[in-house]
């Protein structure tokens, strides 16, 4: 890897479906697919790998949840940190799509110095993603917001 290479992650979920894994990440989220077989599908996941790895549905783990901001978390959750307009133009393309949210677009700390954008969905086999953005992204890892 060259020294100015971003490392990326790789990230392997269970879905229920293949099919609608692709129509929903490849579809609504617009990550192009890449490897696949007839168990998974490899899709380029904002610059990352994530793959999908077909399962029963009696065997995809079912989600726990925190209370976080008086929001129920998926305690089991992915996604992404965006910048703060990619964010509000992906949180408008998920609701013109009409893609149910499992906690709607909301900002925490308005006004402080760790003022952050997040929302979370749900893909088509019960996996929760988080999209989210930082006002200002060097808060990212802040310890004192």
């Amino acid at each position: 890897m060259s020294s100015n290479a971003q490392p990326r992650f790789h990230l392997a979920i269970p879905v229920i479906d293949l099919e609608a894994a692709r129509q929903f990440y490849a579809g609504v989220l617009g990550c192009p697919t890449g490897r696949e077989s007839d168990r998974w599908i490899d899709f380029d996941f904002f610059g990352h790998q994530l793959v999908t790895h077909l399962v029963a549905p009696e065997d995809h783990p079912s989600a726990a949840t925190n209370a976080v901001d008086g929001h129920a978390v998926p305690a089991s959750h992915f996604g992404i940190i965006m910048d703060w307009d990619h964010y509000q133009a992906t949180a408008k393309t998920l609701t013109d799509q009409q893609v149910e949210f499992v906690i709607e677009p909301y900002i925490r700390f308005a006004g402080e110095a760790g003022e952050q954008a997040t929302l979370f969905i749900r893909d088509p086999s019960g996996n929760h993603l988080e999209f989210k953005a930082f006002r200002n992204i060097e808060m990212l890892f802040a310890k004192d917001l």
